[in-house]
């Protein structure tokens, strides 16, 4: 047995918990491994080393004694041997369970998960805010009702796999390395039907159509996500079902369009109102309302109605309604209205009075412009 202090040769502190102890030796063995440094005595030297270390700081009694005692109080107590091979294979063993989807199970027949499914649905922006109730189909795979799932014909049952005693995976080993693999024998089941069942040929499921009725909750909005635990495909073995997430896909309105808690909407008002003021009507999800127009009101203007917008599902305020006001010109004229038009004009022209404050320092800023361009 080595006499080197056994948390130095891994590397760790004294206080080093047992992941940490871990993850030291894997990583030093992969370092010394002797595969990996064929005819290097010192490496295989300190590849068992650090097969001691980590046998002895992985043991919470030899831990103890060592940490009191250090190597003379385990040499009275009596070490025993090891076997580098049984080693290697024992540090990694559960690493590559977890990569090929298994593990040492004792025999238990190994169960699985049902998929988890998505379902798009389709709202009407007020199906959205003010929530719905909705019917939705969808194919998925569902537990065969003749054979409870188990997959044996009614009568028989199935029997324990003899290749993987269960397991549903066998160990393979060469040299240092222990790979685990699905069990050619049961395809990972864990167990053999030697009377499959009619119904569903011994898969212990059957793909059917299911109709839900969805709950949707006020305010949701493109991208949510409502999850629906156990409606996903049927487990295997036993195993539990998986999860539907019922994602929320919001129409395009012809009115209305939405950022967050917050709407808007453009508002056509009259030439004559905007200049000199007035009330409009304004949609909102919840009826219309007046919007105060004041005289004098160029296009583009914005207005905010406050709590005309939607609840978020999450809590919080009622958003605004923000009405973006479009000056509308007149069209269809009747002659008489065109010369009351050319009189106004022409009286806006001759008032001394500057009328139009956007158009004069527009036309400033290209004279500006002309000018620069002259000099």
């Amino acid at each position: 047995m080595s006499k080197r202090d056994y948390y130095k040769v891994l590397d760790v502190a004294r206080t080093a918990t047992e992941a940490e102890i871990k993850k030291a030796y894997r990583r030093l063995a992969m370092k010394f491994h002797p595969d990996r440094n064929p005819n290097d005595a010192e490496a295989e030297e300190k590849f068992k080393e650090c097969k001691e270390a980590y046998e002895v700081l992985t043991d919470a009694q030899k831990r103890a004694i060592y940490d009191q005692h250090g190597h003379e109080g385990l040499a009275a107590r009596g070490g025993g041997g090891y076997s580098a091979s049984d080693a290697f294979s024992d540090i990694f063993g559960d690493v590559f369970g977890d990569i090929f989807g298994g593990g040492r199970r004792g025999g238990r027949q190994q169960v699985f998960r049902g998929a988890d499914l998505r379902y798009d649905l389709e709202l009407d922006l007020e199906q959205a805010v003010f929530g719905h109730s909705a019917d939705i189909e969808f194919t998925t795979l569902t537990e065969c009702e003749p054979c409870s799932g188990s997959g044996a014909a009614p009568g028989s049952k199935p029997v324990t796999c003899d290749t993987c005693n269960g397991a549903g995976q066998v160990r393979m080993q060469q040299g240092f390395f222990a790979v685990q693999q699905t069990c050619p024998r049961c395809k990972g089941r864990g167990q053999i039907i030697s009377q499959p069942c009619d119904s569903c040929l011994g898969q212990g499921r059957l793909r059917q159509k299911k109709t839900l009725n969805i709950k949707v909750p006020q305010g949701v909005d493109n991208g949510d996500r409502i999850r629906l635990t156990g409606e996903g495909e049927a487990g295997r073995n036993g195993g539990p079902a998986g999860d539907l997430y019922v994602e929320i896909r919001v129409k395009e309105h012809a009115i209305f369009e939405r950022d967050g808690s917050h709407l808007s909407c453009e508002v056509p008002v009259s030439f004559s109102t905007a200049t000199l003021g007035g009330t409009v009507e304004v949609p909102t999800l919840g009826g219309n309302v007046e919007l105060k127009v004041p005289g004098e009101t160029q296009s583009g203007r914005v207005f905010r109605l406050r709590e005309k917008g939607v609840k978020p599902v999450r809590g919080g305020a009622t958003g605004d309604l923000f009405c973006r006001v479009v000056v509308e010109t007149p069209v269809n004229l009747t002659e008489e209205q065109k010369e009351l038009l050319r009189a106004f004009d022409a009286s806006m022209h001759e008032s001394k009075r500057n009328h139009s404050p956007r158009e004069s320092t527009w036309l400033d800023g290209v004279k500006r412009f002309f000018d620069t361009i002259r000099s």
